[in-house]
C-alpha cells in the first residue's frame, strides 16, 4: 500500500502542467472524453510498466544506498525540471490534430500511441523509475498509473475552469517544491543509512 501511495502522489504531482497533460487537454477538445482516457490509461500502463521493470533491475544490481542518493539527486532534477515548464510543439499539435475520426479503435489507439511517445523519456517515467529501485514493483506500476491518470483526468474534466483560476507558474512551484522535499528525504535517507 505504501508503494501504491507514494507513486501515485509523486506521479500525480509531476504530472501537473506537464507536456504529456497538455496534451491531454488538447485531446480531449477534439474527441470523447472516455476515448482519450482509454488510450492514455492503456498508454500510461504500458510505459509505467516497462519504467517499474527498468527499476527493479536497476534495484537488483545496484547498491541500495546509492540507489536512494542518486534517486534523491533524481527528484531534485525533476524539481528544476518543473519549474521550467512543459508545453506543447508544433509537433505535438499536429498528433492531436492527425489522431483521425475513422472509428473508437482508431482514435484510441491513435491517441494511446502518441501519449506513449510523449512519455519516451519525460519526467513521469523517470520518477516511476527511481520509485520502482525502491518500492514494490506492483504498487509503483498500479500508483504511478492510477496517478498520472487521474491527474490527465483532471485536465479533461476540469483543466480550462482551473487554468483560468489557478496560475501555472503556482502549480509549477507546488509541484517543484515537492520534488525538493522527495528529494531531499531520499539523499538523508541514503547518507544516514
Amino acid at each position: 500500500m505504501h508503494a501504491f501511495l507514494i507513486s501515485f502522489g509523486v506521479i500525480f504531482v509531476a504530472e501537473l502542467g506537464d507536456k504529456s497533460q497538455l496534451m491531454a487537454l488538447a485531446f480531449a477538445t477534439r474527441f470523447k472524453a472516455w476515448q482519450v482516457l482509454v488510450g492514455i490509461t492503456v498508454a500510461t500502463g504500458l510505459i509505467h510498466g516497462a519504467s517499474v521493470a527498468i527499476g527493479r533491475l536497476v534495484a537488483d544490481h545496484l547498491p541500495t544506498r546509492g540507489i536512494t542518493i542518486v534517486g534523491g539527486i533524481a527528484f531534485l532534477a525533476f524539481a528544476a525540471w518543473t519549474l521550467r515548464g512543459d508545453k506543447l510543439d508544433e509537433d505535438d499539435e499536429q498528433a492531436a490534430e492527425g489522431a483521425g475520426r475513422k472509428g473508437t479503435i482508431a482514435t484510441i489507439t491513435a491517441i494511446g500511441l502518441t501519449f506513449m511517445l510523449a512519455e519516451l523519456g519525460d519526467k513521469t517515467m523517470l520518477a516511476t523509475i527511481t520509485l520502482a529501485t525502491r518500492e514494490g514493483a506492483f504498487g509503483t506500476w498500479l500508483g504511478s498509473t492510477v496517478g498520472m491518470v487521474a491527474a490527465d483526468g483532471l485536465a479533461i474534466v476540469v483543466g480550462q475552469q482551473l487554468g483560468t483560476r489557478l496560475p501555472e507558474r503556482v502549480v509549477r512551484i507546488g509541484a517543484a517544491v515537492l520534488f525538493v522535499i522527495f528529494g531531499i528525504i531520499l539523499i538523508l535517507d541514503g547518507v544516514l543509512t
